[in-house]
């Protein structure tokens, strides 16, 4: 895997003279290319302790313009990064349209570390190599350009460079006895990396092996290769059509949906007060439980315009303490979002351990309204369903709670709603022409719905159906549902 960059290569000073002003030029010029197509460029830098990484990223912030590039070098988790999802950390700071992210160390990384020191067996770092190429051709097919450097010394050149830097002042600092403990087991680490690289060198996210024994030659080949990654995107999006996303066509008949089996005439009993009390008393006891447990909750309510996704979210968080909760009502993307992948903006606001997050309306709208209206390409919303199951599998499988409610009413209830908003002067500011153009398309949400249902209800994070044309009866079997996936998590 790694005897190319074994071979000793080297480039006089005569030659990297000539050529560095050059290379610095072009750099700069594809820079600005690359912010006119609005193109994100991922460089992901990994490779052998010693072998110029950190050299290397210093150069890309002294050659490029540092406006528009973002370089993260990733250690050990904070604390913070350690509440949340292990790609939390990652998926914020990812480059936005229009600039280059440098990701000194990434998710390759603790798979890489864990199974050298057998923290993990086989097939889970086989698991965590095929999340890291979903995670690559996920942000891929959204037009993220990822140049993968591998930086590989053979174990001679290792240790001489290692030795090399310990034996001078001003660069000692730079050897630790993390790099000494590496060294020893250099063999492993060479093993394991190699069927890392193998595993994830993709059409979309090849790896680049860099020969790191000459710092010339390691330069050189770093940049011009680079350079020619963005060359080839560039020319890419210049030559590929635009595909125009164009909304969902009305169908001849109204379609039969799974929605269809709900029986909207279920109301709940007589003593509602009662049981929300009830209810919310439950709730309050087994959260407090998950919250020393170190459980996070994330709930997600879908539903038709005037479903009573508002009020029932007011029926659950009396229920909480005000600091272990926060609401995220979901709008149209702003143009700092519209700039990222769209799952990007949910990332941010998942929550801590021990912390709920309520998000009214999510990242759903990408197979529903954005479907249905045009906004999305049908290449779009159709990987979505993937992407989004994948997202949700990484929430769970940190022992994240994850709830997904859709509440439903008929069209005759909707319009009933619809007209007690325009009385109450309180609630006028709810109901807008956009509500009553989104009924008009209501066969062809009824199809998106079936469609989501049918590809995203998995067996870590089930759709929960609610028969919502009794507000009553809504709130409590989302308060019972709640609380039942509580004990479960319990």
């Amino acid at each position: 895997m790694f005897e190319s960059a074994e071979l000793g290569q080297k480039l006089s000073a005569e030659e990297y003279k000539k050529t560095e002003p050059l290379l610095r030029a072009e750099m700069l010029d594809i820079q600005r290319k690359l912010k006119s197509a609005q193109l994100s460029v991922l460089v992901i830098i990994s490779g052998v302790d010693g072998a110029g990484k950190g050299e290397t990223v210093n150069l890309l912030h002294e050659w490029f313009d540092p406006r528009y590039l973002n370089a993260v070098a990733f250690g050990t988790a904070t604390d913070e990064e350690n509440a949340h999802p292990e790609y939390w950390r990652f998926w914020r700071e990812l480059p936005p349209k229009g600039r280059i992210g440098v990701f000194f160390g990434s998710w390759y990384t603790e798979p890489i570390v864990n199974r050298v020191l057998k923290h993990t067996n086989k097939q889970e770092f086989y698991r965590e190599i095929q999340r890291i190429n979903a995670t690559e051709k996920m942000l891929a097919d959204d037009g993220v350009l990822i140049v993968k450097l591998w930086f590989h010394l053979s174990k001679e050149a290792q240790k001489k460079r290692l030795k090399k830097l310990e034996n001078q002042p001003e660069t000692e600092w730079r050897v630790t006895k993390t790099d000494w403990r590496n060294f020893k087991m250099y063999e492993r680490f060479r093993d394991i990396s190699g069927q890392a690289v193998a595993a994830t060198n993709m059409p979309e996210a090849p790896w680049k092996i860099v020969e790191g024994a000459d710092a010339r030659w390691r330069t050189v080949t770093v940049t011009q290769y680079l350079l020619d990654q963005i060359r080839s995107k560039l020319t890419q999006i210049s030559q590929s059509p635009v595909h125009q996303a164009e909304p969902m066509p009305k169908p001849e008949r109204m379609p039969i949906t799974i929605l269809d089996k709900l029986d909207l005439t279920l109301k709940s009993e007589d003593d509602y007060k009662t049981q929300l009390l009830r209810c919310q008393g439950r709730l309050n006891k087994l959260f407090r439980q998950a919250k020393n447990k170190g459980i996070a909750c994330a709930l997600v309510f879908e539903g038709w315009d005037a479903a009573g996704k508002g009020s029932a979210i007011r029926r659950v968080t009396p229920a909480l303490d005000a600091r272990d909760y926060r609401i995220v009502p979901i709008a149209a993307p702003t143009d700092e979002e519209k700039a990222q992948h769209y799952l990007w903006r949910f990332w941010r606001w998942l929550p801590p351990k021990g912390k709920i997050t309520i998000f009214d309306r999510s990242w759903y709208g990408r197979v529903l309204v954005e479907r249905v209206e045009g906004f999305a390409s049908s290449s779009e919303w159709q990987r979505a369903y993937p992407e989004i199951n994948a997202f949700e599998e990484q929430l769970c499988s940190d022992r994240m709670l994850l709830i997904k409610y859709w509440l439903h009413i008929d069209p005759d209830e909707q319009l009933r709603r619809f007209k007690e908003r325009e009385t109450v002067p309180y609630k006028q500011f709810k109901i807008t022409e956009e509500d009553y153009r989104n009924r008009e398309k209501y066969p062809q949400y009824m199809i998106a719905l079936n469609d989501m249902i049918e590809h995203t209800s998995t067996h870590h994070a089930p759709w929960s159906l609610i028969e919502a044309n009794d507000k009553a009866f809504a709130r409590i079997k989302i308060l019972n549902i709640f609380c039942d996936r509580l004990e479960d998590c319990l």
